[in-house]
């Protein structure tokens, strides 16, 4: 049944008829978890839907996971959960589950500048049916929606603590995967080289070049992103007190 449906599949094509409803969904997904949230924030209702959207993410992923590592599609070079995507799904489930503001700050920053460059441009071969598609894109939406909710609409906000977790996780990943993929020879997170099809880093150089160049644009971006928080959060607390 597997091997059926890679042969069935083909082949994906980049803003090809798969992306674009991939495209489709993301956007319908985000509205809808944004007033999903903001209508039931502060409320056990808010945290229901999360523990809810947390199982899943679960029940979406890990058994895709799994089917990565039989015989039909084990590959060393891609098999194993090292990207950045695969632990941000991981991390958003918990962060759904317990509402922890450091889970919560790594699926924030993690799921909304990582994530959504690879929804942009995709490394990825198979299409619609085949399993991997469906991994593929299952983690890159659940990862982006649930950030979307648990930031906009539940209301966690980011603050410059999160930030400075984000910042080191991210890089405690880099220098572990980096030396994985030395001893290896296999290239997870494109920090070794750059991915076989286009993408953002062709902008940005050949290696080493390019990492350091992404690590100061993703660190910049962040901290961007965190900043209207950070000062939203202060000025409501000082804000006078109606009545």
């Amino acid at each position: 049944m597997v091997t059926m449906l890679r042969v069935e599949a083909g082949r994906f094509e980049t803003y090809g008829t798969s992306h674009q409803v991939v495209a489709v969904l993301l956007v319908a997904g985000v509205v809808l978890l944004l007033r999903l949230g903001r209508r039931n924030r502060g409320t056990a209702r808010g945290d229901l839907i999360g523990k809810v959207f947390a199982l899943t993410v679960f029940m979406v992923t890990v058994p895709l996971q799994l089917l990565y590592f039989t015989p039909d599609y084990w590959d060393l070079a891609r098999t194993l959960p090292l990207q950045l995507c695969d632990l941000a799904s991981f991390v958003a489930i918990f962060a759904l589950w317990t509402q922890r503001w450091w889970a919560v700050g790594l699926t924030y920053y993690w799921g909304l500048t990582l994530t959504t460059q690879a929804i942009i441009t995709p490394d990825l071969g198979a299409d619609f049916p085949d399993p991997v598609f469906l991994l593929f894109w299952a983690m890159h939406l659940l990862v982006v929606w649930a950030a979307v909710y648990l930031t906009w609409g539940l209301g966690i906000r980011p603050t410059w603590r999160s930030y400075r977790v984000g910042v080191a996780t991210t890089a405690v990943w880099a220098v572990a995967v980096f030396a994985f993929n030395v001893v290896a020879g296999t290239n997870y997170g494109f920090l070794n080289e750059k991915p076989g099809s286009a993408s953002a880093l062709d902008l940005l150089g050949p290696w080493p070049w390019y990492v350091a160049a992404e690590i100061v644009i993703v660190a910049s971006f962040w901290a961007l992103i965190t900043w209207p928080w950070v000062v939203g959060s202060r000025r409501r607390a000082h804000a006078p007190v109606p009545g």
